[in-house]
């Protein structure tokens, strides 16, 4: 096959770098199933906590985002002040469109940009938004872990000293399980104890080589 001609900053993955997706909602156990796979020897990129470094990083960003939100969507020594910009766009959904459009395909070309330098053939990619924005449609597979509403309740409650109250809303703003589990490929069910989450994630990994 003729090698394509592509320029260093929008390499796409190699055909042997399989990416899969890799989603939860809060207080699913997500972080701990990525944790699990890099500890099986596989790559993970963590969307979320890349989004947040690269609005710090990404000069031509942080002009896009002053020039949609104003100088105060970075304080006074030029960090991004998730508090403003999560007030600035409460409620206003066009703004916050507007904002991910910006964000998103920075993230996007530095996952490409990092992918292109792994060399498993198996690659994961970990986003609380795998398909919301339709980013599954980009992957070989998805990989969806869940657990009953109650149980991430708790964990958040326990793990963040939110209220029941405050830990509700949040899930009630994101996709409801049903509709991911219609989504995903695989999927983990994180209902028991850590020993389980562990077989389980073992046993996905397993059945995608």
């Amino acid at each position: 096959m003729e090698e394509q001609n592509i320029e260093s900053n929008y390499l796409e993955p190699e055909p042997s770098s399989k990416i899969i997706g890799l989603t939860g909602g809060i207080g699913s156990g997500k972080s701990t199933v990525a944790q699990y796979i890099e500890n099986c020897g596989f790559p993970v990129y963590y969307s979320d906590d890349r989004a947040k470094a690269i609005v710090n990083e990404d000069e031509n960003l942080k002009i896009k985002i002053k020039d949609l939100l104003g100088n105060e969507a970075y304080d006074h020594q030029g960090l991004y002040d998730r508090k403003f910009v999560g007030k600035k766009v409460f409620n206003d959904d066009e703004l916050l469109q507007k904002l991910n459009n910006i964000i998103h395909p920075a993230v996007r070309l530095d996952f490409n940009n990092w992918v292109s330098q792994q060399t498993k053939y198996l690659v994961f990619k970990e986003t609380a938004l795998l398909f919301e924005l339709n980013l599954h449609l980009d992957c070989y597979k998805s990989l969806l872990v869940t657990a009953e509403d109650n149980i991430r309740l708790k964990r958040v409650m326990d793990r963040d000293g939110k209220t029941y109250r405050e830990v509700e809303s949040v899930m009630n703003n994101q996709m409801q399980e049903r509709d991911k589990i219609k989504l995903a490929d695989y999927i983990i069910y994180n209902n028991t104890n850590l020993d389980d989450l562990k077989d389980q994630t073992e046993k996905v990994i397993f059945e995608i080589e």
